[in-house]
């Protein structure tokens, strides 16, 4: 394993300054494609993992040890501040996260917690873990969803095909809508505060269910709240990733919403998605998940096409277009990691 000063090669891309190589990590690095977090998995559940240190710290740092990634993404669920908001949250096989008493109307709002967020301090200890651990090699990014997807769990319930609960709390009733989401900002900016402190040296806001709305939509209910949390967030000194999914319809209405860089999903060029924001962030992405299953020659293709398309720019960071998939061959997701280290422009 190489050592790399924390002065990384991941954070000079976040600051879009030149790199040797590009810096390279996939969001769901930590997760269920590798065996060694499946034997911990079948033992514990997810909500057991996230809230004991030690088992997170281990679950992060198993794909830096086993791929040789730039960054290690702390091991965490985005739904983990809905519990000090009061919300009764569990995960159950094949449905994933539920929420057993979502939030419907103005008294429920009312009842939500936004003084809480120290109860999430088993977050900032598995930080601490893995940043001793790592003892400088690469940095640990934190993160946070955006208050457009927390909204969408907790009055869904859980996870939704339509957002018709959502929607209609957005069109029918706007102002316990925004009610709703400055609370939730008032959680979040708090425990990326915390993350930062632990010792995380970047930030992710994933705006998982952001596709749902149109741009109109996405600037009226959305924007302020993301602008208002990413805004908070970067007054703690770190970086921020602002990665949504199914957002290239609107990808100029989310990088107006802030972040130092923006993830991209694949469903548009990165090429594209870098010139519609006049290259005033860095870019993260954006391969798809399911090209990990094609044959290496193929990867190998669609990894070096995407590397040119982002030229010598300084400020890209190679990443997935999502999460990797539960049945991704390891073998396929380190020679990725081998293909953009040996990349040269």
């Amino acid at each position: 394993m190489r050592v790399a000063s924390m002065s990384s090669r991941f954070l000079d891309a976040c600051r879009r300054r030149p790199t040797d190589v590009r810096p390279v990590w996939f969001m769901r690095q930590a997760g269920r494609y590798l065996p060694q977090y499946r034997e911990i998995r079948s033992k514990h559940g997810i909500l057991d993992i996230c809230k004991r240190p030690e088992l997170a710290a281990t679950v992060t740092l198993q794909p830096v040890e086993i791929l040789d990634v730039d960054a290690a993404i702390i091991f965490a669920d985005l739904l983990l501040p809905a519990e000090p908001m009061g919300l009764k949250l569990r995960y159950s096989a094949g449905e994933g996260p539920v929420i057993a008493n979502p939030v419907r109307n103005a008294s429920d709002i009312d009842t939500l917690s936004t003084s809480n967020t120290d109860d999430l301090a088993y977050v900032g200890e598995a930080i601490q873990m893995v940043v001793r651990a790592l003892a400088g090699r690469v940095p640990v990014i934190g993160f946070i969803g955006a208050p457009f997807t927390m909204a969408s769990y907790i009055i869904g319930g859980g996870a939704s095909r339509r957002f018709i609960r959502t929607k209609r709390m957005m069109y029918a009733e706007e102002t316990l809508w925004r009610r709703l989401m400055g609370k939730i900002v008032d959680v979040l900016a708090p425990f990326a505060s915390l993350q930062v402190s632990a010792g995380a040296k970047a930030i992710q806001v994933f705006d998982s269910w952001v596709g749902a709305l149109g741009p109109d939509d996405y600037v009226r209910f959305a924007a302020p709240y993301s602008r208002a949390l990413i805004e908070r967030v970067r007054a703690t000194g770190v970086p921020v990733i602002h990665f949504g999914t199914g957002s290239s319809g609107f990808f100029r209405e989310l990088h107006a919403a802030g972040g130092d860089v923006m993830g991209v999903d694949w469903r548009i060029n990165i090429d594209q998605a870098w010139m519609d924001i006049s290259y005033r962030s860095a870019i993260q992405g954006n391969l798809d998940p399911v090209a990990l299953f094609a044959p290496l020659p193929e990867l190998k293709m669609r990894v070096t096409e995407l590397l040119k398309r982002t030229g010598t720019r300084p400020g890209h960071i190679f990443n997935l277009g999502h999460g990797i998939l539960p049945e991704t061959p390891v073998d396929h997701v380190k020679a990725v990691v081998q293909m953009v280290r040996e990349f040269h422009p």
